[in-house]
């Protein structure tokens, strides 16, 4: 099973983390106002091969959203395919090959995000039963010495870095060609056999795997952090910012559909978050 974000959503997220501005406006962003490729289909930005978020198979979870997105607008579907790192943005939705990304964190300024539609966290994986089932913290003592698995450059690496713990990391590249590579897999599967001890990683891939994890395993996302960077992240839609009125349009379906958008991610395992960083149970659609 191979993951994503190792390229432009965890990119955004970890500039965002630092306090950076994710590659900003350069891309066109500011082209005349095109709302939309064709008014009849829905057509999606995505890459190719980064599950559990999409695949040119439609089975991530945004290509389950994405379909109930062109259910409720009465429009046919169609991707515009390229992987997800450095240029994406560019070479879709600003090169208007597409009209929306479907998971942008809200803060990126690369493109103008929707209301979200889930938060979710950093968490941390360890095995079920294991000396460090109970660790909440990035800054619990039982970190210490234990071999932990990391993205580097994302808004953990920080808190790391603040608790010393940085000669215990093992480090995955961040951003890479997921056709290719797909380093968060890479870490589960240390994880598993045991040449980790702790994964850190984005709550949506890890939730995804524990869902199937052969060997049981325990999520904890990172809520109780009392320094560097936030850990909690709103995710949107993303759009032109030219796009005004497909962006209310893209808000009144989040609104509308939430249930259903719920029922989705719970589906796959991620470990969605209320807006007081409680753990949200989907609810079933009418």
């Amino acid at each position: 099973m191979e993951l994503r974000r190792s390229g432009a959503v965890l990119a955004a997220v970890a500039a965002l983390g630092a306090g950076l501005a994710p590659q900003a406006r350069a891309q066109g962003a500011d082209d005349a106002a095109i709302e939309l490729v064709d008014p009849d289909v829905l057509r999606v930005c995505a890459d190719p091969r980064d599950l559990p978020f999409s695949n040119q198979a439609g089975e991530g979870f945004e290509n389950k959203i994405a379909e109930l997105l062109a259910r409720k607008l009465g429009k046919g579907i169609a991707y515009a395919y390229y992987p997800n790192s450095t240029g994406f943005v560019r070479n879709t939705l600003n090169a208007h090959r597409c009209d929306v990304v479907m998971g942008m964190p809200q803060g990126d300024d690369i493109v103008q995000v929707t209301n979200p539609y889930y938060r979710a966290s950093y968490v941390l994986v360890v095995k079920k039963g294991g000396e460090l089932d109970g660790v909440e913290t990035l800054a619990d003592p039982r970190l210490k010495g234990k071999r932990i698995g990391l993205v580097a450059g994302t808004p953990p690496a920080t808190i790391i870095a603040q608790n010393g713990l940085l000669p215990y990391v093992k480090s995955y590249p961040l951003v890479v060609d997921t056709r290719a590579d797909a380093p968060p897999h890479d870490m589960m599967e240390d994880l598993e056999k045991g040449d980790i001890d702790v994964a850190v990683l984005w709550g949506p891939i890890a939730g995804n795997f524990a869902k199937d994890a052969k060997t049981p395993v325990k999520i904890a996302p990172l809520l109780h952090e009392k320094t560097g960077p936030r850990m909690v992240y709103r995710m949107g839609m993303g759009v032109r910012h030219s796009d005004q009125e497909w962006k209310r349009e893209l808000n009144k379906f989040i609104a509308e559909n939430q249930v259903e958008i719920d029922a989705i991610l719970a589906s796959y395992g991620v470990p969605l978050l209320d807006d007081d960083d409680k753990p949200k149970e989907a609810r079933k659609a009418p």
